[in-house]
């Protein structure tokens, strides 16, 4: 059902988002008691309070015109920036990650391991090469794209 809420979501608001705003992600989650609609949007150099609210006043209204009306109860309306760790959830989000530190967490394991965190050191559309440290080692690793469950961007510490 939340798929189904995202879809429809993101297929009514992704025309009105227009430059310099780039749509980067639509969730749809319970968070304690309550739902919550989170549209995540960025523009270069970061967006401002300013802009979450303008986009808000644009996006609000537009839900409301989805027939039929695919939320089952009522929700919160969150726009936002998507933060230093955004989602990577598209070919073309991953081609931009090149050069960054990301976290992929995939649906089958490659040598007993689900989770890495690296450097994106390439992705050509169909694999991701990531130089990650094992056990003080610098190693590399070559992820099918079709094997990513999720990836984001992360932090180095």
């Amino acid at each position: 059902m939340a798929n189904h809420i995202v879809e429809r979501v993101t297929e009514r608001i992704a025309p009105v988002i227009e430059d310099p705003f780039v749509l980067v992600d639509v969730e749809y989650e319970k968070k304690g008691g309550d739902y919550i609609l989170s549209i995540l949007v960025d523009k270069p150099g970061g967006i401002t309070v300013d802009d979450t609210a303008e986009l808000t006043d644009i996006i609000s209204p537009l839900l409301d015109t989805i027939e039929p009306d695919p939320f089952p109860q009522q929700y919160l309306l969150e726009v936002s920036s998507p933060g230093l760790e955004r989602p990577l959830k598209t070919a073309a989000s991953l081609a931009q990650a090149v050069g960054s530190y990301i976290n992929v967490s995939l649906y089958e394991p490659i040598d007993k391991v689900k989770h890495f965190e690296g450097d994106l050191l390439a992705f050509d559309g169909q694999v991701l090469t990531l130089m990650f440290m094992d056990k003080g080692q610098e190693k590399t690793v070559d992820i099918p794209y079709q094997t990513v469950a999720k990836a984001r961007l992360a932090v180095k510490f």
